[in-house]
């Protein structure tokens, strides 16, 4: 295996699922006649982000850890959006932008020194060992939360959907 096949497939599958995932939602939502801000808006925790930050987090974590190990530019994208068209979107776009990512572009990337600043501070990472202990985790962390706060309100999905194998 190698950078490539740990990074733009993963993400691409695993985002299409969160995408379906939310078009199940929606449907619900809409055939059981509540609004769907209340799932938007919804956490599992009160000091937990809601379900329309985790899918923004989501793609921000596949678009920047694909990007830093292709030694590209991270692509900044403004969080404005508020309705299920807009998270769908901002997936498509995400996807989209996975896809002009050559494989060639990882070539060396799991040596790569990849520099992250963030609020809690500047971490230093090997590329390999910012995909594995960094980029995945937290990418599969947001998908998972935004699966579990649709099933912890109701929607009838199960890991099958989260897997994309249903």
């Amino acid at each position: 295996m190698n950078v490539y096949d740990l990074t733009i497939p993963v993400f691409t599958g695993m985002l299409r699922n969160l995408s379906k995932l939310l078009e199940r939602a929606e449907e619900q939502a809409a055939s059981r006649k509540f609004a769907p801000e209340a799932l938007l808006d919804a956490r599992l925790y009160p000091d937990m982000f809601p379900l329309t930050r985790q899918v923004q987090l989501a793609t921000d974590f596949a678009k920047g850890t694909a990007a830093r190990l292709a030694a590209q530019d991270v692509p900044k994208w403004d969080d404005t959006e508020r309705g299920f068209a807009e998270l769908q979107a901002r997936i498509s776009k995400a996807l989209d932008y996975l896809a002009t990512i050559a494989p060639a572009a990882f070539d060396d990337a799991e040596s790569r020194a990849i520099e992250l600043k963030t609020p809690a501070g500047t971490f230093h990472f090997r590329g390999d060992e910012f995909l594995l202990t960094w980029g995945l985790p937290n990418f599969y962390f947001h998908v998972t939360t935004a699966y579990n706060i649709l099933r912890h309100n109701g929607i009838e999905i199960g890991k099958l959907d989260f897997l994309g194998k249903a």
